[in-house]
């Protein structure tokens, strides 16, 4: 790797974490020497980030990549996810596999893939308020957990009411997470379209869809109840009330996340998921 090519890089880690500070220290000469530059910050700091960083090094599980990938979404800034976690799902490196992959990761071209990420408008009595989900937006009833009731547009077409326990809109990489334990189907990470799965339906008939991401989907509390909210990526609340309005669509940015060469998705769903794993004959 010459001096010339080496990107001048942002680690964002929680240094309180032991194994996040484990995974520093392993790492430090490593990184020093595949960069330009390197500079801290952590992933609990909410001050602005640097302008001049051409790769962020993420160092957490995929909580932090998620969190890290709404901060960093319009930098256009890829991202190396290192895994303190248990899926490492998003994180897809260990230290090992960053050393046998640095030449390409730290190189001009690292390997990429863009992330779809959704554009979640909540609309109520008090305004409108936006942010931007990686994985999910889901709508849950919360306490005292009694049927909600939810009325469904798509593409600004009327469609059912849902009764239940909420509803989850995932986007294809959110697919894997609270959506597939919901019973929704997986989405490649290149589809071009979102996932609406309910969830604890009070009808046989109401199945997750898959839908057009450009299009749309509008979510109205036609019923709730003390503790309706809105979770966006499991990080974000915000509570709901009867009459409020959520749109979730595609948003115009997407996010560069640096793959594994070694590993592409289906292969992840395969090991690290056991994607059809059959029973365990005796």
């Amino acid at each position: 790797m010459s001096e010339f090519s080496k990107p001048r890089v942002l680690v964002l880690a929680d240094r309180n974490r032991a194994e996040v500070a484990a995974v520093l220290d392993d790492l430090d000469t490593d990184l020093t020497a595949w960069s330009a530059s390197v500079q801290h910050t952590s992933t609990d700091d909410e001050t602005p980030l640097p302008t001049k960083i051409d790769l962020a090094v993420v160092i957490g599980g995929d909580g932090a990549m998620i969190g890290q990938s709404r901060r960093l979404v319009g930098l256009d800034i890829p991202l190396v996810g290192i895994n303190c976690g248990r899926l490492g799902f998003l994180a897809a490196f260990d230290p090992e596999a960053l050393r046998r992959f640095a030449s390409e990761v730290f190189g001009p071209n690292p390997p990429v893939r863009h992330h779809m990420l959704m554009e979640v408008l909540h609309e109520s009595s008090s305004g409108t308020q936006e942010t931007i989900a990686v994985n999910d937006a889901v709508l849950t009833a919360g306490p005292p957990y009694s049927m909600i009731e939810l009325a469904l547009r798509i593409g600004g077409v009327q469609g059912p009411q849902m009764r239940g326990d909420g509803l989850i809109v995932a986007s294809p990489t959110g697919s894997t997470a609270h959506n597939l334990s919901a019973g929704g189907p997986i989405l490649g990470p290149g589809v071009d379209a979102l996932v609406v799965s309910p969830l604890a339906p009070q009808s046989l008939a109401f199945r997750p869809i898959v839908m057009d991401a450009e299009q749309g989907v509008e979510l109205e509390v036609v019923r709730g109840n003390e503790g309706t909210t809105l979770v966006v990526d499991g990080q974000q609340l915000a509570p709901l009330l009867k009459g409020d309005r959520i749109i979730v669509r595609r948003h115009h940015r997407t996010i560069p996340l640096v793959t594994r060469p070694d590993e592409p998705f289906w292969r992840i769903l395969l090991e690290r998921m056991r994607w059809a794993a059959p029973p365990v004959f005796r």
